[in-house]
């Protein structure tokens, strides 16, 4: 009996796992035509996203205002992470412990990076999907991105700037923990931009690479 009892709960736990790992958010349709290139950025364990600098320039907001400040660069790279450990540039062996905080304690301050740079993203062939989006689904992910911003009187709060044409990281009203690490942010901001995504196996890189890659809007080149 109480064997059957173990086996019983045991496959309800493996049941329930594979439903919330295999849960799909299905992404918002568009219309229009293909306007604005969004890459998607894949290091192995982490994901940014690149846009062209005009495009983000071109609205209006923080997120904008925030952008026109930024050192010379045709593309901005966006990103999220964990307020200490994403800004720290000493070696990863050093912040070990630093690490270990931002995955288990709860309730970790999170910023926004902004990088300029002129590297086309498109030099990063094997780690990189585009998605051609329409001007409704690019504003829709942009917005995405601004809304994580903690604003001060309606301005984006620069915390830390890395010298020279460095990335710049404003300060997030979001907070990071295992349960919501970078790659759950770049999946939502994808998926605000209309692409289906697994939530719960977006903590993978991969996976949030495989999303875009399987998305109408995906460019092949």
């Amino acid at each position: 009996m109480a064997g059957g009892l173990i086996r019983l709960t045991l496959a309800a736990v493996l049941g329930l796992a594979a439903g919330v790992w295999t849960w799909v958010r299905p992404g918002g349709a568009f219309d229009g035509p293909p306007a604005v290139e969004v890459h998607v950025l894949d290091n192995g364990f982490h994901t940014d996203l690149a846009v062209r600098r005009d495009a983000l320039e071109a609205r209006t907001g923080p997120l904008a205002d925030a952008v026109r400040t930024l050192p010379p660069g045709r593309w901005v790279r966006l990103g999220w992470g964990d307020a200490r450990f994403f800004v720290d540039q000493s070696p990863i062996h050093e912040r070990l412990p630093d690490g270990a905080r931002a995955f288990f304690a709860p309730g970790n301050p999170s910023v926004v990076m902004l990088d300029p740079e002129d590297v086309d993203p498109r030099r990063y062939a094997d780690r990189r999907v585009t998605l051609a989006l329409s001007d409704a689904a690019f504003d829709a992910l942009a917005a995405r991105v601004e809304g994580a911003l903690a604003l001060s009187d309606g301005r984006a709060r620069l915390t830390q700037a890395r010298p020279g044409a460095g990335a710049r990281f404003y300060a997030g009203r979001e907070t990071f923990s295992v349960l919501r690490l970078c790659n759950h942010w770049t999946a939502e901001v994808l998926s605000a931009g209309g692409v289906t995504i697994r939530p719960a196996a977006s903590i993978l890189s991969g996976q949030v690479l495989a999303a875009a890659r399987v998305d109408s809007r995906a460019v092949r080149d």
